[in-house]
């Protein structure tokens, strides 16, 4: 129910500020936008999925392959004593487990293509368990909360960004991402945590926790022994290396054990299919109302209110620029991207607003649109607390990145 009055709230808001612009300044194009937009988001939800149509072919003709070698099965029962307090309602051994934590392991990596497929066949994996199958269980929204706040170690897709667009050293936003990311990774866990009672101070969440720090300090070394500009092309071979890897073994454990691997491919490749098809409504209503929302100005209203806020409580107002990017990725990833670039255009890839806006891109995620097509996925249409908890990770991380990119980056 708590996206159904969200979806309204942005068409209701949208018309509410087109009105005021219309009436108080005169934008007599306002609605013409609107529904120029509204036909253009529509276009590019549907394009989004056609997109994912190859993608999703072929990661759940792969995962089925892994499903039937046994390989997914072995890797449940590797990470069940992390994962079995963390969602106590998966049974032990069930694939879903392997399935989230390939998910998890791509997101982690930066490989985007490569973790939603994961991502929705964890969640229809999960759904076959799910008692109450239009509502979302426990588990179900421990995982999407986890998956819209997940830890991106690796911020591909902001370095080379920042790489094109001239920064002295693109990888300088590396570690102060990894913290934003991890923070809000956390603070998901415990709004989740609070709702469904579970003990996190358990001793395998301890040290997955102290393993996640461990790693930080180990990349951050790694950064300061490589030239500057590299880290993001080490860390894509890296990442391609360790897919292509997973795909190989999946492949050859199932040759060696006589199962026909083309024919389990295409059985799980038509599922892809399938699914990609089935998320184009979700994408559609959710896309074109978070596009209402944008072209009417309301982002800006709601920057200008925490900028002047800031302000009159005598806080230093630097990071506002870049604020934009934080809120916008919560529901668009590529507007996200866009405002981003456009950060970094206006005051330079090196500033103190450019690296900031680096800082917000790599540290947030888009909770709007995983919910949508998550859940959309397998026809859940109560989503409980699921959104209310995702908002909670992404408001934290907001908060961490701008404190990050004070303490890393802000000169006096």
């Amino acid at each position: 129910m708590a996206l159904n009055y969200v979806w309204i709230a942005f068409f209701v808001l949208g018309c509410i500020v087109a009105l005021y612009r219309l009436i108080f300044l005169g934008d007599t194009e306002i609605f013409g936008k609107m529904v120029t937009g509204s036909f253009a988001d529509a276009k590019t939800a549907a394009e989004i999925a056609i997109g994912l149509t190859g993608t999703m072919t072929f990661w759940l003709g792969i995962m089925k392959i892994g499903e039937k070698a046994g390989m997914i099965e072995r890797l449940a029962r590797f990470v069940n004593p992390l994962f079995s307090k963390l969602f106590p309602g998966i049974p032990k051994g069930n694939p879903a487990m392997g399935s989230i934590v390939m998910n998890f392991s791509a997101n982690a990596l930066g490989l985007d293509n490569a973790a939603t497929p994961m991502g929705l066949k964890a969640m229809k994996e999960l759904q076959e368990i799910n008692p109450e199958k239009d509502t979302a269980s426990d588990a179900q929204i421990m995982f999407l909360v986890l998956n819209t706040a997940g830890i991106t170690l690796i911020p591909l897709s902001v370095m080379a960004v920042r790489l094109s667009m001239g920064a002295a050293n693109p990888a300088d936003i590396f570690i102060p991402t990894m913290i934003g990311t991890f923070i809000s990774f956390v603070s998901g866990i415990i709004a989740v945590a609070a709702v469904q009672r579970i003990n996190l101070f358990r001793l395998p969440i301890l040290i997955f926790f102290g393993a996640v720090a461990g790693l930080v300090a180990i990349m951050y070394a790694l950064r300061d022994a490589l030239p500057a500009g590299t880290l993001a092309n080490v860390t894509a071979t890296v990442g391609g290396l360790l897919i292509f890897a997973v795909i190989l073994a999946f492949l050859l454990v199932g040759t060696r054990k006589k199962i026909n691997v083309y024919d389990a491919f295409i059985e799980g490749a038509k599922e892809g299919f399938t699914t990609a098809v089935m998320i184009i409504p979700y994408l559609v209503g959710i896309l074109v109302a978070i596009g209402v929302f944008r072209v009417t100005g309301c982002l800006d209203f709601v920057n200008s209110g925490i900028g002047a806020l800031v302000a009159a409580m005598g806080m230093n107002t630097d990071f506002v620029p870049a604020l934009p990017v934080g809120i916008m990725k919560t529901f668009s990833g590529g507007g996200a991207r866009g405002l981003m670039v456009a950060v970094m255009e206006q005051y330079g890839a090196d500033s103190f607003q450019g690296k900031m806006a680096c800082i917000l891109q790599g540290s947030t995620e888009t909770t709007f649109y995983v919910l949508a097509v998550y859940f959309g996925s397998v026809n859940i249409k109560k989503t409980r607390y699921a959104l209310a908890c995702g908002l909670v990770a992404d408001v934290v991380g907001v908060i961490a990145a701008i404190c990050i990119g004070y303490l890393f980056f802000y000169h006096t």
